[in-house]
């Protein structure tokens, strides 16, 4: 029993750590600035692109969907190992409990990329990371809310609206395709996180203010929030 609960630890520490690779502060670094002090003050790709630029932002983008897509592969693999099985209580149905470690990991990652340790508990607002956990999880839904994020952004030019539409879209896919409960509850929890973390835009999606593609923030967010 003991050696089940510590690889289930790994896994929980694991996860987070992943989902905490400051990506965005570290290429930020590599250029001489601390991208926490330039925009929303936001470690994400959108905020990225628009102090650093294209090829600066799509390395984050990537890195960052990959730590999610890594959290989920690397808790699977973990629980497909023999010492695993072999330490697991008869009473454990090991097939039953598995997607329930994959929603712990998936949270953790996702929490771990909006408040890293590495930067004082700051980051992005884990919609990378997030599509990362939903394109492991279930391919389907990854992709169904990639689809909602582009025709957004394709429509009204604003990465914060399609960010959005892209986590209720998970919402309501991971529901509509029947996948496993456990995967349900990860796809709502992480999309009404990703919304909250996304609360200074909507107020700014409210009052017209919120900026398009290329363009600057008016006024400096509040970076406690980010």
């Amino acid at each position: 029993m003991a050696t089940w609960a510590i690889w289930g630890g790994v896994v929980v520490v694991a996860a987070y750590l992943l989902g905490a690779i400051p990506t965005g502060y570290w290429i930020g670094r590599l250029k001489g600035i601390d991208i926490r002090q330039h925009g929303s003050g936001s470690t994400g790709a959108t905020n990225v692109l628009r102090t650093l630029g294209k090829l600066p932002a799509l390395a984050v983008l990537l890195i960052d969907v990959l730590k999610g897509v890594a959290a989920i592969a690397l808790t699977r693999w973990l629980y497909s190992l023999p010492v695993v099985a072999a330490s697991t209580p008869v009473s454990v149905n090991l097939e039953t409990w598995v997607p329930w470690a994959v929603t712990i990991a998936g949270l953790l990652a996702i929490f771990g990329h909006s408040k890293s340790i590495w930067i004082g508990f700051s980051g992005g607002k884990s919609v990378a990371a997030g599509l990362g956990v939903l394109l492991a999880m279930s391919w389907m839904v990854g992709l169904g809310a990639l689809a909602a994020f582009g025709v957004t952004l394709a429509l009204f030019k604003i990465v914060s609206l399609g960010s959005i539409v892209a986590a209720i879209a998970g919402c309501i896919l991971i529901v509509a395709l029947n996948q496993p409960l456990p995967y349900q509850l990860l796809a709502i929890a992480g999309g009404l996180y990703v919304i909250w973390r996304h609360r200074s835009n909507i107020q700014r999606l409210m009052a017209g203010t919120e900026p398009r593609i290329g363009q600057k923030l008016q006024e400096p967010e509040d970076v406690a929030i980010q």
